[in-house]
């Protein structure tokens, strides 16, 4: 059974727990956390990762900064990213994706979306 490092880029602790809580019923599935974008590009140089999720509206450095810095890294620009966005955050939601985001989350997430998503861009079958 493959083993997926996950990390979870997001302000709020509450919002990190239930994100990782999800991610945790994907069998394999380890969760590294960080509180922003500064804090997730630390993290990522020194680990591996299998697919970012990351909310967009944080300080020091919100989400769409990462997600450009990340696709402009060669070491990491084929990590998947799935952007979180506020609901009817339209406009947020075209820019990560222009960016190079492969997904978004809408909040307030649904477990089963969540889960929806990340099986897709890891190629499981659910």
């Amino acid at each position: 059974m493959p083993d997926y490092n996950f990390l979870v880029v997001e302000d709020s602790p509450t919002m990190r727990q239930l994100i990782s809580f999800a991610l945790k019923r994907i069998p394999g599935s380890k969760i590294v956390e960080a509180n922003d974008g500064i804090d997730a590009l630390k993290k990522l140089s020194t680990q591996k990762f299998d697919v970012i999720l990351t909310d967009i509206n944080m300080p020091i450095m919100d989400g769409l900064k990462l997600v450009s810095m990340v696709r402009n890294d060669p070491a990491h620009k084929n990590i998947p990213i799935v952007i979180i966005t506020t609901e009817g955050a339209e406009e947020d939601r075209k820019r990560g994706l222009a960016l190079g985001a492969n997904a978004y989350i809408a909040k307030p997430i649904q477990t089963a979306d969540l889960l929806t998503v990340v099986n897709d861009i890891l190629g499981n079958k659910s």
